[in-house]
């Protein structure tokens, strides 16, 4: 099952067991799939939303003064990969990334990021690389 499907299949849950804010909070994920150019998303499709909503709703408590955590996001969240830490990335990185091939330590994000791809934040790679 896609992870779209998997979004779907719980909306319509919550539906069912009355739960309205996480009924709301999936219909705003399915909005956003509906303005995609086509109906069935990848995986990495829906990750890509999830994490824009979530940012994006992160940026409004933060404007309005509430900066933390809301259950909107928790519900997102639930739904995004399981982030590496800072130890995986780095002991992949200690085994895997020969600095040598590259000018300068800041090339080796296109490699680190394709192995990890949406289970690795960008800016969390870079802080590791900037300290190596």
């Amino acid at each position: 099952m896609t992870l779209q499907e998997q979004i779907k299949k719980d909306m319509m849950q919550a539906m069912k067991d009355k739960d309205e804010e996480k009924k709301n909070s999936l219909r705003v994920v399915m909005g956003e799939f509906g303005r995609a150019e086509t109906k069935a998303l990848s995986d990495d499709e829906v990750v890509r939303v999830l994490k824009k909503l979530v940012k994006s709703e992160r940026e409004t408590l933060e404007q309005s003064g509430r900066a933390g955590d809301s259950r909107y996001i928790d519900i997102l969240e639930s739904y995004l990969p399981k982030m590496a830490s800072d130890d995986e990335l780095r002991s992949w990185i200690h085994e895997n990334v020969d600095f040598s091939k590259y000018k300068n330590k800041m090339q080796a994000m296109k490699d680190i990021m394709g192995h990890f791809g949406s289970a690795a934040d960008g800016n969390q790679v870079k802080e590791i690389l900037q300290k190596l």
